[in-house]
């Protein structure tokens, strides 16, 4: 339901004029909200957009396999994020020859005007090997970026364009429509009201980057431990023997080739050994089935309520190991829960290899068939996290699809996790990995001030984990909502770093 587009009730006959005799209930909307004080975005730009702002078409034929340039999409732009989602599906590598060069920088907003219109990011460092598609824009942005920032990734700007944008075509186009969407001021203490939004804005970017850096480290640490500590044995492969063939009994299968067996032989070389996930102490099942004809009538809801039960299922899981959604749902039935030390993990589809830990005990927290529990009864989150790190190198390595069953498309059938070796890494090397995704630290800005609420924020931040940085990011994002809300309506802006505020706002 809209907040901001009203459709009046009742039409003069002059306003029928106006819109030139339609009578479409579309043509008679307008956007309305309580702040009249109001700028549009274009009054944020340093110059008029042109042609030099605006990424450029370079073909399929210029597609390639690999390539040192990228061709940056429109899928790389996600409402979940701040950030661009970089991966092989949002940024193609490209042609040389083909390149044009935008010289994007760390700070630059990002933001598309066709397919998934009107979203926007801020580039977290420099992309020189990048080219923006002909459906982004880089926004010469001269003031209170942050802010904009924070005003266009709202449902206040969301509302107006989807308003303004006709519909009806498979792909739509904003032009430049945008430009004109109204951007509300406050009205009272304008300054101070401004630099907080920009301070939590600016906190939740920081957090983001952040997290993707503590994963790629993960990504590295794993890698060294490994590439140093190997076996003197050397790697030669052979086609599969029969014995080999009749243990896997699939014919339709990657794990004969030689790309997934030099994968896994880095691992089965590791001078401490490996273990599968039995052997490590841990069990494996599918989620709750969620239909009809298993569980009876349910209702599912974005908001929560009492007594339902937090539905995570493995769609909204990120590649990072955080929940990028969440949704509630009310069933009369005792369902199985997810306990402290457990794993969700995505079997199939798209997030195949995305996986989570349940690092908190939690009232009544589910998935569904699509995710495989992974459980165990020492319930030692640590434990469990360090599963996850590996599974995650896994998955970045191509490992996670080459197991499952049918390639990228298929399904990791749980007779397959018994083959899985998992490196025996020592007890230091596995608190280094798990570090970076969960380190207890306080969170304590409470008393901190618009002057120095980044440089707390930034100490923080230096000790804790993805689990850590995603939590206070999600508490953050509460209270930007909050703030712009009442920028909205008028109301007045309470400026303090109240996070008991944004728990109550989840």
């Amino acid at each position: 339901m809209s907040n901001y587009i009203h459709t009046p009730k009742i039409i003069s006959y002059n306003d029928i004029a106006k819109c030139g005799f339609s009578l479409s209930s579309s043509q008679h909307k307008n956007f309305k909200i309580a702040n009249q004080n109001c700028k549009l975005v274009k009054d944020f730009l340093a110059h008029d957009l042109s042609r030099n702002d605006l990424g450029v078409e370079v073909g399929s034929a210029n597609y390639i396999g690999q390539s040192s340039h990228y061709f940056l999409r429109t899928k790389a732009l996600q409402s979940h994020s701040y950030l661009p989602e970089i991966s092989s599906e949002t940024a193609l590598p490209i042609m040389p020859s083909s390149f044009v060069k935008m010289n994007l920088k760390a700070g630059d907003l990002i933001i598309s005007k066709d397919s998934n219109i009107g979203e926007i990011v801020i580039l977290d460092k420099d992309y020189p090997n990048y080219m923006l598609s002909g459906a982004l824009y880089k926004l010469p942005i001269k003031q209170h970026k942050y802010y904009l920032l924070a005003m266009i990734k709202h449902n206040v700007f969301r509302e107006q364009l989807d308003f303004i944008v006709p519909k009806g075509a498979t792909i739509r186009h904003a032009k430049t429509l945008f430009l004109d969407c109204k951007i509300p001021i406050p009205n009272n203490n304008v300054d101070n009201v401004i630099k907080f939004v920009e301070n939590l804005t600016q906190a939740i970017v920081n957090k983001q980057r952040l997290i993707k850096e503590r994963y790629q480290t993960i990504l590295t640490l794993i890698e060294n431990e490994l590439l140093n500590n190997q076996k003197d044995n050397p790697f030669s492969f052979n086609l599969p023997t029969i014995k080999e063939i009749e243990g896997v009994s699939r014919l339709d299968t990657n794990l004969y080739r030689e790309n997934f067996k030099k994968l896994v032989f880095l691992i089965k070389n590791y001078v401490k050994g490996f273990k599968t996930i039995q052997e490590l102490g841990f069990s494996l099942s599918r989620g709750q089935n969620l239909q009809i004809s298993n569980i009876g009538n349910s209702i599912y809801s974005k908001k929560k309520y009492k007594n339902f039960y937090t539905l995570i299922l493995p769609k909204f899981i990120s590649k990072y190991g955080t929940v990028d959604s969440i949704e509630y749902l009310g069933n009369a039935k005792s369902l199985k829960t997810l306990k402290k030390g457990d794993l969700i993990f995505g079997a199939e589809g798209f997030e195949k290899g995305r996986s989570i830990v349940i690092i908190e005990e939690q009232e009544k927290v589910i998935t569904n068939i699509h995710g495989i529990t992974i459980q165990q009864k020492e319930h030692d989150a640590n434990k469990a996290i360090f599963v996850k790190c590996v599974l995650d190198y896994f998955r970045n390595k191509g490992i996670i699809n080459l197991y499952a069953v049918g390639g990228n498309g298929g399904s990791l059938a749980q007779k397959y996790w018994d083959i899985i070796p998992f490196p025996n890494f020592s007890i230091e090397k596995q608190q280094e990995i798990t570090k970076q995704y969960h380190n207890p630290t306080d969170y304590d800005v409470e008393k901190a001030t618009l002057d120095d609420f980044l440089a707390l924020d930034n100490g923080f931040n230096s000790q804790a984990g993805i689990y850590e940085l995603d939590k206070t990011a999600k508490m953050l994002t509460n209270l930007l909502d909050k703030t712009i809300e009442n920028i909205i309506d008028n109301k007045p802006v309470d400026i303090k770093f109240n996070l008991e505020a944004a728990l109550d706002n989840d």
